[in-house]
């Protein structure tokens, strides 16, 4: 089983403090044990397989937040200690930054963790964020700034429980979302949303069909 980049050394402490509690207690050396598998399980990196068109889930969970916002339309998914923490690129682009942003560190699944720390990837139009929580203070990222991503890769990794955010390029709204708050996802591959270039035809279509309703000049009217 392939696990997140770098969290075996979780296991390892744990591993480690169990085989120095040994002699003197079986109970908490089995203990740290357990620990350690449950570390590796959480830090789990199953494969998936990325649909051919869509834009796809960047993370695991439960989505909790449909809301559009001044910058655009903001996608949030809670992560659960059971769900998968890898997360991926929604759609293809370029890295443009990787920022960290300091914050607090209160609970993922409230309305309250807009406010905590995070990671955030910017893409050309649109964001991706690493929400950490009350007990999630780890975020990685496996990219750099300038380098170009495919839909459905790794690009980083939140260690124990969080939420994941994505905002949408402009072009995007509610309507366009085929999935809703309560929705259980699956990163890099359940699709949230058309491609691109089928949200753009459909405001085209949109924009024609407005500007064939609208009423022709009378041609019968002369000007003085």
């Amino acid at each position: 089983m392939s696990v997140a980049n770098g969290s075996l050394r979780y296991a390892l402490l744990a591993v480690v403090a169990g085989a120095v509690l040994f002699p003197f207690s079986r109970l908490a050396s089995g203990a740290c044990v357990v620990a350690a598998v449950g570390v590796v399980y959480f830090h789990r990196d199953p494969a998936r397989v990325v649909p051919p068109k869509g834009v796809v889930a960047p993370a695991d969970g439960k989505v909790t937040v449909v809301r559009e916002e001044e910058d655009g339309l903001r996608l949030g998914i809670y992560m659960s200690g059971w769900d998968v923490h890898i997360n991926r690129a929604a759609m293809d682009g370029t890295v443009e930054n990787v920022e960290h942003i300091p914050g607090a560190n209160k609970l993922a699944f409230t309305k309250d963790a807009e406010e905590n720390e995070r990671l955030r990837f910017e893409f050309e139009d649109y964001t991706l964020e690493q929400i950490a929580g009350t007990f999630a203070r780890r975020t990685y990222s496996y990219v750099d700034p300038g380098q170009e991503v495919a839909r459905g890769q790794r690009i980083g990794h939140i260690s124990f429980g969080s939420r994941f955010d994505m905002v949408f390029p402009p072009e995007y709204g509610p309507d366009d979302l085929t999935v809703d708050v309560g929705h259980r996802l699956y990163g890099g591959e359940t699709v949230v949303a058309p491609q691109r270039s089928q949200v753009s035809d459909d405001v085209g279509t949109v924009s024609e069909t407005a500007d064939a309703d609208e009423p022709a000049p009378d041609a019968t009217t002369s000007s003085a």
